[in-house]
């Protein structure tokens, strides 16, 4: 019994000693929500750097965002890659990507000539217009894809935890340019 005390003992200071030696690496990836930004409306998000070693360098963020209510449903994937600039803990972040999405609604189209019918009780349409999606700009159809740009102040703590950002994401498409569309994110730096 003593003899297995005394070596549980050992392999314990053996390995806080051996940890101790460590250097420990900097959170260069993170996990986040982000409302507004290259999700679109909004999107739960995972960040990385390419150079684990190094939290101002280049990177990529990859997520998901999306609903389904009252027949009308939204997806959206955002690809965007991403460069941190500073000292931590404050970092200018600049990055450059596409959204995927894809919707649909019960009800997009609408009757713009018609007539109500006496004899049957019920309203004629004659001609039909479709309602058309869009998000900021208008969209030529589900799926889709939307070009993002990302301009904004991130902060991630030099050993880790909570982490926030705040950007301008301008977005366009085929139909146009819109800068001013931003966003601001949550989560957890590791």
């Amino acid at each position: 019994m003593k003899t297995t005390l005394l070596a549980l003992l050992l392999c314990f200071f053996s390995f806080a000693l051996f940890a101790q030696g460590e250097e420990s690496l900097p959170p260069t990836k993170s996990i986040y929500v982000e409302l507004g930004g290259a999700g679109l409306p909004y999107s739960f998000n995972y960040d990385f750097r390419f150079d684990q070693t190094k939290v101002d360098s280049w990177g990529m963020r990859v997520g998901f965002g999306g609903y389904a209510m009252d027949g009308d449903s939204f997806f959206s994937l955002p690809v965007q890659v991403n460069k941190l600039m500073g000292k931590g803990p404050h970092y200018f972040e600049i990055g450059v990507g596409a959204t995927f999405f894809a919707f649909s609604e019960d009800n997009d189209t609408y009757c713009i000539d018609g007539y109500f019918d006496e004899d049957s009780g019920q309203y004629i349409c004659n001609s039909y217009e479709s309602y058309g999606y869009n998000f900021i700009l208008d969209v030529d159809g589900s799926p889709s894809l939307m070009g993002t740009l990302n301009f904004g102040y991130r902060r991630v703590p030099t050993d880790g935890g909570f982490t926030w950002k705040i950007n301008i994401n301008p977005i366009f498409n085929n139909n146009g340019f819109w800068p001013l569309y931003g966003g601001v994110g949550f989560g957890y730096a590791f």
